[in-house]
């Protein structure tokens, strides 16, 4: 059984290490915004042992309020979401981006946008979020797509 609850920002490092930052210094696994008090961070754990995490921190994106016109108070920014790769294919994904859709419509956050690398977007579009930019590069991460969903 998965078990999603909320983690310290340190206890996202093995996972965003394995799976987002390999062969980089564990270091580059902080992210800034990971410390403020409106951020929360989500893990996946399977028999007591963390598989899969996610940060959510209040962001506002410039272009996201140009499209759809969202304040910064109710526009929250997905960042770091990584399943360790012996747990992939499980739903784990899923289940830790539907738990924190549930804690963000209770804080009444009108939107959720993230940059999704290119080939995660399917699974993102599968769970009912746009494609809302052209594609561009992140450096030493890759391509990526702007995508969000109103909550």
């Amino acid at each position: 059984m998965i078990q999603i609850i909320p983690i310290t920002s340190r206890e996202t490092y093995s996972v965003r290490h394995a799976v987002l930052r390999k062969g980089r210094p564990v270091e580059d696994c902080r992210f800034s915004g990971d410390e403020l008090g409106t951020t929360f961070h989500l893990g996946a754990f399977e028999k007591d042992k963390i598989i899969g995490v996610a940060t959510f921190l209040m962001n506002k994106d410039i272009d996201l309020e140009q499209i759809k016109h969202i304040k910064l108070h109710h526009c929250y920014q997905l960042r770091g979401m990584a399943v360790l790769e012996i747990a992939q294919g499980k739903g784990i994904g899923k289940k830790l981006l539907k738990h924190a859709e549930k804690l963000l419509k209770e804080k009444h956050i009108q939107s959720l946008w993230f940059n999704a690398r290119v080939n995660a977007t399917s699974f993102y579009e599968n769970m009912g979020y746009e494609i809302v930019s052209e594609p561009f590069i992140i450096p030493k991460v890759g391509d990526h797509y702007k995508m969000m969903k109103l909550l």
